[in-house]
């Protein structure tokens, strides 16, 4: 996502239902920003995942492994559909032009619209 002529990254994390746990808006998409996203997601749940699901970018196993989680850990082509189908909403606004102004901007408007998501999103039941 580009903001004010810049790049940023939407780092998102999403349970097996499909809610937005949290989100952060990071410069780079390095070690740090994975370790911070974790321990902001740690310290909001109380507790370590059983899987971390995640694509195949390796600053997430990084990130594991100095944090110390025994989680398993699963990447690779559509293992993380959960985390893509949740950013449509602002892959609209950002197809329309309604860009956002500042990271700060950002960062509060989809802390928000997470949580008014979560709300209003209904579950589909995939039977078979």
């Amino acid at each position: 996502m580009i903001i004010g002529g810049r790049q940023f990254w939407l780092w998102r994390a999403v349970d097996d239902e499909g809610e937005v746990l949290d989100l952060l808006l990071q410069r780079r998409r390095d070690k740090a920003s994975a370790v911070k996203l974790m321990r902001k997601l740690l310290k909001k749940q109380g507790f370590a995942p059983d899987v971390l699901v995640t694509d195949k970018l390796r600053s997430y196993g990084a990130a594991r492994s100095q944090l110390g989680l025994a989680a398993r850990h699963e990447q690779g082509l559509r293992r993380n559909n959960r985390a893509e189908n949740s950013h449509q909403p602002i892959r609209r606004r950002e197809r329309k032009l309604q860009r956002f102004k500042s990271p700060g901007s950002a960062q509060h408007f989809l802390s928000a619209h997470a949580a008014v998501y979560n709300t209003s999103h209904e579950q589909v039941q995939v039977k078979g």
